[in-house]
């Protein structure tokens, strides 16, 4: 009887594992029998790992995971070679691929989705591409490159929003592309008053569709946020503006967004001497530099100091989490054009501006900071 009982309770148990929604991603890689292959779900907070298995002799490999219960992105991995997929049911996606270069070489089926997003990671390569080509054209100033990159991102944006997001924002690529970057900076900018459509269009379609997803949460958090700034905005716009604080200035100035959504402007800050310093919070010595600035700010902000930081870092979670204790102006650098006006080859590089808002020396000219920074004061 016992026998019986235990057998019963072994169909059960078989039954209940064999109804578990699962979905099975499969394929071949030539040319990397022997190698690690890792399964990671790319989550709101960042990747998590669900799995590893060695390439077979013949190249061909397999994974089996808990299928999502909203379309969710996938990530298959050997080295830093990387396959971006998504996963909405519990469908088999076969991924066929050559090593080396398996992230632009490889062939997906089972997955109207996945193949849309390996176009756009096609896309994006080219994008990449023909910008390094600018980039080392030696002949064209600052300005024409800065124009040249406006004009190809624009118009990445435009075939972008028009074939995956307007046109099904309710898909995976449709999320997907709200997040490609180039280089450190995210292409579409949910500051921008135009680029915020699309982030309004798919946050609205996620929230009809997959409502308890954690992705259509946080997607509906940064959208109707930045849509509250936006209107804000208008209203102060329309503010009639004192003819007599507008002043002339001997530095470029920049518009950009600090980590609570305000615009902020170099030249609102005439009267201070200001550290605009270009940073990496990404970067291994980035705490370090932190901890000097600090010592600056705290030694000087009341003789008149101002330190206004533009970040170059690609990821806006991590740039928010950095900034959020620190006293003085943060903000990011989404598309590079600060970078560019001010001709930052790498970071950190940092500029002195007096108090009659004039730019008057940059890292190489100065051998002692705090000495530099005492005699403008």
């Amino acid at each position: 009887m016992k026998k019986m009982i235990l057998a019963a309770l072994g169909i059960l148990v078989l039954a209940a594992c064999s109804d578990k929604r699962q979905f099975t991603v499969e394929g071949t890689i030539d040319g990397a029998k022997d190698s690690v292959a890792y399964l990671h779900r790319m989550t709101v907070e960042g990747a998590e790992l669900l799995d590893s298995v060695v390439v077979a002799q013949d190249g061909s490999f397999r994974f089996r995971s808990a299928a999502p219960e909203a379309p969710d992105f996938y990530v298959l991995r050997i080295g830093s070679q990387l396959i971006n997929f998504s996963v909405d049911s519990t469908e088999t996606i076969t991924l066929n691929a050559s090593w080396p270069g398996m992230a632009s070489n490889y062939e997906v089926e089972g997955s109207e989705n996945s193949q849309a997003i390996k176009e756009l990671t096609l896309m994006l390569k080219d994008l990449q591409q023909r910008v390094v080509a600018v980039q080392r054209n030696g002949s064209l100033s600052q300005e024409v490159f800065a124009d040249s990159l406006q004009h190809m991102i624009d118009a990445y944006k435009q075939e972008v929003s028009n074939r995956y997001i307007f046109s099904a924002p309710q898909k995976p690529q449709a999320y997907f592309a709200l997040f490609q970057t180039l280089g450190p900076w995210n292409i579409f900018d949910r500051f921008d008053r135009k680029d915020l459509k699309a982030f309004g269009a798919v946050a609205t379609s996620w929230d009809t569709y997959y409502p308890e997803s954690p992705r259509t949460q946080n997607l509906r958090s940064i959208t109707l946020k930045n849509m509250r700034d936006q209107r804000v905005a208008d209203a102060r716009r329309q503010q009639t503006l004192d003819e007599s604080k507008i002043v002339e200035s001997g530095v470029i100035d920049l518009q950009l967004s600090d980590n609570h959504g305000q615009t902020r402007t170099l030249t609102e800050l005439q009267g201070k001497v200001v550290l605009l310093d270009f940073h990496a919070f990404s970067l291994p010595e980035s705490g370090a530099r932190i901890l000097l600035m600090r010592e600056l700010y705290e030694k000087f902000h009341g003789q008149g100091l101002e330190i206004y930081q533009v970040s170059v870092d690609n990821d806006e979670h991590l740039w928010k989490q950095a900034v959020a204790n620190l006293p003085w102006i943060s903000v990011r650098d989404v598309y590079g054009q600060a970078s560019s006006i001010y001709n930052v080859q790498a970071v950190p590089e940092y500029f002195l501006i007096d108090r009659s808002n004039t730019l008057q020396k940059r890292s190489v000219q100065m051998d002692d900071l705090e000495k530099e920074i005492r005699a403008l004061l």
